[in-house]
């Protein structure tokens, strides 16, 4: 039996070094024979000229005087790598991978995740799932993955997603990620500028696109597809590249974990040390609204702080079921994603495509999703009222505005009205509030109650989520939270940047105050500063917010310039978002809004007018996206005199309204001009009780959409693109 592993040598290259595991080297049958590990690196071709990738600042690379490197492990998942077994107590996680075995052992034959879409269909139990990613993290060490050098995860929301990101963080490595939907420069750079020696790739369709614009410009030292057929891809592309597929590596770590089994005393020999929890978990590139992506360095105490408080927030019981659809990639499905499988429940995983059909079957508890998710329900929910015959929508319509006047008057007397005014109302005018609140609610309760029986629990059977719809990673409009309030489904909203690991605040169950996104979660502080001196402000002004707390990032990686510009001496992180903490009172309608943060948009795309004024465009799209003439709207003030905007119509929506008004031309079309009319008249009424208006306005066809790089990956609008790509157009616009 072979007692080798094999590690690469700081330039890149494999080299054969000695290791005290036994590890099973023999070819797989149904591995081609260039699959299998190879221990010298000279059997390889090199695509071009390697360059010295630094493994981390703190472990260099040893000289071949030196002895081996030391392998890391998750010290409570893999304990018995370490000497002695380091036995650790359940909350002493110390690395994200010992969740698995906490998991493992308090919900074992339980239902994890299922995930119908992919070929095969996977459902796993909690057990299952822990011994995948063990297999896995093992097989990634027989083909060489060291200790804190840089894996690339490219590909999308899968449960073998879960067990690669996983399994490359209990190897000690650090995960690189991104989705299939990037552009391939983007993938490049990203790969590139993190040193990345390896690429995990979802499929082999998405390989074969990356095979001539990706792959001939990297170095990688192995490649592993997901999912498919590796005889699929371009063979011109991975010539000189060994290639696994996931039951590959599956495979190869049975093999060494069987050994290991066999032979247990060789595990206590100090082959391997246990990965804290300052060490780099993950490097996250951030979407880049404006400017080039950083990649963000997040710990595995970043990510444990998630998971270890987010229960306030999401008090999930095993058995609850999750549907997942967002990026895993993304911070903020990542750490929640990870905080609930520590409580026992089950996930779904689904697509947009089948979201709908989805939400009837699964009847979720929870869906954690971003604001234009709750939007889509929104107005999918507003379609199939309006196609309704004329008696149904009309008694629909009315039930829903009573049941919206029914909530408003329950905020007074429950006291979540938010406001920021610091100023406690007179008792005696409370009281009096308060008693006419109670009065008109009491009117209303009843048709409320029928709104419930004769609308609200067909919308409810349709969509599931009986406990709460989780927001983040955006703005939610007001309109969108209010009416699925009024319906009772519960939506709490959130708050968090990559560089917080993310979430920072979020709304409570018991405390779901509309308009903020909650108080900090544990462990984290947060401050209002001006935006010109720095000064904290009192509560209830606004300037710029800025976290301090365990889940502040490590920094951006090999930019120490950006990591001192956005955090400073004392730890501050500056989020360069706008908000103001809403004023503590005792007693009141806000009694209860007290400490909560509110958002108001982001310092860069504050428009400061000539005459001095400063605009917040978020607030006037939240406004104008109530109109369902609006698809899309990006609020501009390019001549800084007065405000325009580039508009995307629902040309369905835009034909029905022509309809009405009877503005067809001879062949049912609409002219250019009545769309621009039609939608300027709405978007007046839909911002008649705004600040600001909006002036010249520019209709675009073309949607803003991630394939053609007008938003990102995680569905906000790049807007300097969007303004370089109308740049003539809005010229005209202003002349």
């Amino acid at each position: 039996m072979l007692l080798a592993s094999f590690v690469p040598s700081s330039s890149g290259q494999m080299a054969a070094l000695r290791s005290p595991l036994p590890l099973l080297l023999h070819r797989p049958a149904a591995l081609p024979l260039r699959l299998r590990p190879r221990p010298l690196a000279s059997s390889v071709r090199p695509r071009r000229a390697p360059r010295v990738v630094p493994r981390c600042a703190a472990s260099p690379r040893p000289s071949s005087l030196e002895s081996p490197p030391r392998g890391k492990c998750s010290p409570f998942l893999d304990s018995a790598l370490l000497p002695g077994g380091n036995e650790l107590a359940v909350h002493e996680w110390k690395a994200v991978p010992d969740i698995w075995r906490t998991a493992a052992e308090k919900y074992a034959d339980r239902v994890a995740l299922v995930d119908p879409y992919h070929d095969p269909p996977s459902e796993l139990t909690y057990k299952q799932l822990e011994q995948q990613i063990l297999d896995f993290s093992h097989g990634l060490r027989v083909i060489g993955v060291a200790p804190d050098e840089k894996v690339a995860l490219f590909a999308d929301n899968s449960c073998r997603w879960l067990v690669a990101d996983q399994g490359i963080m209990a190897t000690g490595a650090i995960n690189v990620v991104r989705g299939t939907r990037s552009s391939d420069e983007e993938l490049f750079q990203i790969y590139d500028h993190s040193e990345s020696t390896a690429l995990v790739v979802d499929s082999p369709q998405f390989f074969n696109r990356l095979a001539e614009s990706f792959i001939s410009r990297i170095n990688a030292r192995f490649i592993v597809v997901l999912w498919g057929d590796k005889s699929s891809l371009n063979s011109e592309a991975v010539k000189d590249i060994p290639v696994y597929d996931y039951n590959d590596i599956t495979k190869l770590g049975q093999e060494n974990r069987n050994a290991l089994h066999h032979f247990p005393e060789q595990g206590q020999l100090g082959a391997f040390e246990a990965i804290t929890p300052e060490d780099v978990a993950t490097l996250i590139y951030t979407s880049g609204t404006g400017g080039t992506p950083k990649g963000v360095m997040l710990t595995h105490q970043n990510l444990l702080h998630q998971i270890n408080n987010l229960w306030d927030v999401v008090p999930a019981v095993p058995g609850d079921r999750f549907l997942s659809m967002l990026p895993p990639w993304h911070a903020y499905e990542r750490s929640t994603e990870y905080f609930i499988f520590t409580h026992g429940i089950q996930q779904v995983y689904t697509t947009v495509k089948y979201l709908k059909a989805d939400l009837q079957q699964y009847q979720p508890h929870y869906i954690i999703s971003v604001p234009l998710v709750y939007e889509t329900l929104y107005s999918s929910i507003q379609r199939q009222i309006s196609s309704s015959s004329t008696a149904r929508k009309t008694v629909a319509l009315a039930l829903i505005k009573i049941s919206l006047l029914y909530m408003e008057a329950k905020k007074i007397y429950e006291g979540t009205v938010l406001s920021n005014n610091p100023v406690e109302p007179s008792s005696i005018s409370y009281m009096v509030n308060c008693l006419r609140a109670r009065i008109v609610a009491a009117l209303l309760w009843p048709l409320h109650n029928l709104a419930k029986m004769l609308v609200y629990k067909k919308i409810h059977s349709s969509i599931g989520i009986s406990k709460a719809g989780i927001s983040g990673g955006g703005s939610l409009p007001m309109h969108v939270d209010k009416f699925f309030e009024a319906i009772g489904i519960k939506v709490q909203n959130g708050y968090g940047l990559t560089e917080t690991s993310p979430v920072v605040a979020a709304r409570r169950p018991l405390c779901n105050v509309l308009g903020t996104v909650g108080n900090p979660i544990k462990h984290t502080e947060i401050k209002i500063v001006d935006i010109e001196t720095g000064e904290v402000l009192p509560d209830g002004s606004k300037g710029i917010v800025k976290i301090k707390g365990l889940p502040v990032m490590k920094g951006y990686y090999k930019n120490p310039s950006a990591t001192n510009k956005a955090v400073d001496q004392d730890g501050w992180f500056d989020t360069g978002d706008i908000g103001w903490i809403a004023p503590r009172c005792a007693t009141g309608p806000s009694r209860k809004c007290g400490g909560q943060l509110v958002l108001e948009g982001r310092a860069k795309d504050t428009i400061v007018l000539t005459t001095g004024e400063n605009v917040e465009p978020a607030e006037l799209e939240e406004a104008a996206s109530r109109s369902n003439l609006i698809d899309q709207i990006m609020v501009i003030g390019q001549d800084r005199r007065r405000l325009s905007a580039i508009i995307v119509p629902n040309n369905d929506e835009v034909l029905a309204a022509a309809k009405r008004k009877s503005s067809l031309d001879g062949n049912n079309g609409l002219a250019k001009d009545k769309v621009l009319n039609l939608v300027y008249d709405e978007l007046r009424t839909c911002m008649a009780g705004c600040s600001f208006k909006i002036g010249p306005i520019l209709i675009v066809d073309e949607p803003f959409t991630i394939d053609n790089g007008l938003m990102t990956p995680t569905m906000k609008i790049r807007r300097e693109k969007v303004i370089a790509k109308y740049e003539k157009e809005i010229e005209a616009l202003y002349k």
